[in-house]
Order: C-alpha cells, then sequence, then structure tokens
C-alpha cells in the first residue's frame, strides 16, 4: 500500500510562488507515473501536471503551462510542484497521486490514479 503525503501549501499574494512536495511511503512509487491534481470548491478535480516514471515525460495543464514545474526524486520517493506567478484561479487544494503501468502516455483523469494523497490547501490573495 503506498501512502501520499502533501506538503508546502499555504498563503500568499498574486505573482508569488509556492513549491509543493509529495513524499511516498509503504511502497515505492519509482515505477509510477506522479501526477498533481488540484479541486475548487463547486468544481471537478483537474490534472494539473503529471510525470512519467523516470521523469523524461511531462504534461502540463494549459492553464499552468509557463508557470509550473513537475519534478521528481526516485531516490527519495518525492514529487515535487513548483507554481510561480501564482493566480487567485489557482486556489484549491493540491492533491498528489500515483499511476501504477503507464509508460510513455501519461495518465490524465483521476481514474487513472491509483493512490492519492490527502491534499494540501493553496490560496492566493489578490
Amino acid at each position: 500500500q503506498v501512502q501520499l503525503v502533501e506538503a508546502g501549501g499555504g498563503l500568499v499574494q498574486a505573482g508569488g510562488s509556492l513549491s509543493l512536495s509529495c513524499a511516498a511511503s509503504g511502497h515505492t512509487v519509482r515505477r509510477y507515473a506522479m501526477g498533481w491534481f488540484r479541486q475548487a470548491p463547486g468544481k471537478e478535480r483537474e490534472l494539473v501536471a503529471a510525470v512519467s516514471w523516470s521523469g523524461g515525460n511531462t504534461y502540463y495543464a494549459d492553464s499552468v503551462k509557463g508557470r509550473c514545474t513537475i519534478s521528481r526524486d526516485n531516490a527519495k520517493d518525492t514529487v515535487y510542484l513548483q507554481m510561480n506567478s501564482l493566480k487567485p484561479e489557482d486556489t484549491a487544494v493540491y492533491y498528489c497521486a500515483a499511476a501504477l503501468g503507464y509508460i510513455g502516455v501519461l495518465p490524465t483523469t483521476p481514474r487513472n490514479y491509483n493512490y492519492w494523497g490527502h491534499g494540501t490547501q493553496v490560496t492566493v490573495s489578490s
């Protein structure tokens, strides 16, 4: 069983930056594709960014392209999301998720992911 724990959320002013991390325990996620999702009140959960098990392939939602960077350190079983130039519309709970069995094409929908963290709140004030 994989446990995922997010950290790094908080309150930041528009234009600021936050760095989120997701640490895995219980079982290594080195062979898992990893994703960061977010969910704002009243909205569906959406994929923000994803990274392949090797780190060589990444995906970004159009809304965050150029402002976010996803990376991973397999030696530490940790995934990161660096967010810059934050906007009020980035306010949401951010979830880390792991998907097993994807090589090449990255999974982009929540149902493709096997394990989830509990989320960390990101609030961007205007």
